[in-house]
């Protein structure tokens, strides 16, 4: 093995417990500051532009939500093959998976970024955003289109990142960019000392130029540090795409990529339900969504990290570690996901009272839906957990079928059919239902189901020192000699 390969850091070593926790940490970090920018932001937006300009990024968010939530799915299969490739100690097809990706992101990027740009106006309308909102949001969404080949990046080097067992480094920069973004967001919108007034053009701005510069100070970083996946000048034939590893990218992406769209649909179903029963019905639901954002970032942090973790033991064959990182990972989400819940139930009030009115009639009603529903996120947490170790070898459409079923045959139906006998408290119960029956079905697979045989690529990634005797054997089908760097 080469001493750069020597130097990365491994997750198929050391205790387990610790491991796991130290990695999930900062994902977790990332995930807190993303949220806090976008609440920032949109206090800026709502305070001083108006509710037009709020109602504009609304509409622009949920856009880029969609457009996020499929590049998440690539992200995530090019994290779990450069873990499979680590694992197995394949230097040089965990740098195949760089090279083909960092083509494909910046490909993509840029026609989404092309396209976004130019029918914007078309978007907004197929939305139905408000008329007096359309101005807003064409001014604030083009800027933000502009944005997207960066953000898109940055997005793939932080995973990458995490796939070589790195969690760190992509939340420093995360915590750069949220910090210049929330410090340039006043300057840009009022046109505070040298800086051009641009109203709500300058928020947009304002994440432009931080993700931006976070992209350009993490590439600096690590070609200063010399970090073992850059690609070197005489490693720029890596540049070409390797159709098996676009494939994989592309065929096992886009079903993680739809979860994320399964769950925002499914969510989209529940307010228009919850929307049904008034106003202060709705409020108290707004209210109860902003604590539950809060309480699922532990899960999905856990369940990320054991995805990268899980990888690297899957490309090394260590199927007991695999075994016991699911254990640690769902005693995890127990422990923190449990420790936000009790939280909440302990000072359900004072959280509430953050978002609504004291004493008001919404602020009762979300006392009693969070009573009934917050705490079944730890199942929910469960199976988020193991999600994130199945699809560590592939299986990646289980895992959507389950989601699916959960939140689409189980939790609208049921809310439909209860209505007439318990009324709202039928949405209510949903939760813990839908959240049950992902659990018990994720459960089922992991025992029953034929994860541990599935594979990222057509076959499985073998250890590079078992190819040098015979250099000619390609490891991607691309007739590519796996030659030791």
């Amino acid at each position: 093995m080469s001493s750069i390969a020597a130097r990365q850091p491994l997750l198929t070593e050391g205790p387990i417990a610790r491991t796991l926790l130290v990695f999930a940490l900062p994902i977790l970090g990332s995930t807190v500051l993303q949220s806090l920018n976008g609440s920032v932001n949109a206090m800026w937006i709502g305070k001083f532009l108006g509710e037009a300009a709020l109602t504009a990024v609304s509409n622009a968010n949920l856009i880029l939500f969609l457009l996020l939530g499929a590049v998440f799915g690539l992200s995530m299969a090019c994290t779990i093959l450069i873990g499979q490739s680590l694992g197995a100690r394949n230097m040089l097809e965990a740098k195949r998976v760089v090279g083909t990706g960092v083509t494909f992101f910046v490909s993509v990027s840029v026609l989404v970024a092309i396209a976004g740009y130019c029918g914007t106006p078309l978007l907004l309308r197929a939305l139905g955003t408000p008329a007096d909102a359309q101005v807003f949001a064409v001014a604030y969404m083009r800027i933000i289109f502009i944005a997207v080949p960066s953000m898109y990046f940055y997005n793939f080097l932080m995973m990458t990142l995490r796939g070589a067992g790195d969690s760190r480094t992509p939340f420093v920069f995360m915590a750069m960019s949220v910090v210049l973004d929330i410090v340039l967001n006043p300057l840009l919108i009022f046109g505070i000392g040298p800086f051009p007034k641009l109203g709500i053009a300058g928020s947009a701005t304002s994440t432009l130029i931080a993700q931006s510069v976070a992209l350009v100070a993490l590439l600096s970083t690590l070609y200063a540090r010399k970090h073992f996946l850059r690609l070197t000048r005489s490693e720029l034939a890596f540049l070409k795409p390797d159709f098996t590893i676009l494939r994989a990218l592309v065929f096992k992406g886009l079903p993680m990529g739809l979860q994320m769209i399964v769950i925002s649909t499914s969510a989209m179903i529940m307010i228009h339900m919850v929307n049904s029963y008034g106003s202060k019905t709705t409020a108290a639901y707004g209210a109860a969504t902003q604590l539950w954002t809060y309480v699922q970032m532990p899960a999905m942090a856990i369940g990320a990290a054991v995805s990268s973790m899980a990888a690297q033991n899957v490309g090394a064959k260590l199927w007991d570690r695999v075994s016991r990182i699911t254990k640690v990972g769902v005693l995890y989400n127990f422990l923190l996901s449990g420790a936000l819940i009790g939280l909440i139930y302990l000072f359900n009030h004072a959280a509430l009272n953050l978002f609504l009115p004291n004493d008001g009639e919404a602020l009762a009603l979300a006392q009693h839906l969070n009573s009934i529903a917050v705490w079944s996120f730890m199942f929910f947490g469960v199976t988020f957990v193991l999600f994130g170790v199945v699809r560590s070898t592939g299986a990646v459409m289980p895992p959507l079928v389950i989601l699916f079923i959960s939140m689409w045959l189980f939790r609208p139906p049921f809310a439909l059919l209860l209505a007439p006998h318990i009324g709202a408290d039928s949405i209510w119960w949903s939760f813990p239902l839908g959240s049950l029956a992902s659990m018990l079905m994720a459960m089922g697979y992991y025992k029953w189901g034929g994860w541990r045989r599935a594979h990222m690529l057509s076959s499985p990634i073998e250890p590079q020192e078992e190819k040098a005797a015979t250099p000619q054997a390609p490891t991607t089908g691309q007739g590519v000699p796996a030659s030791v760097e």
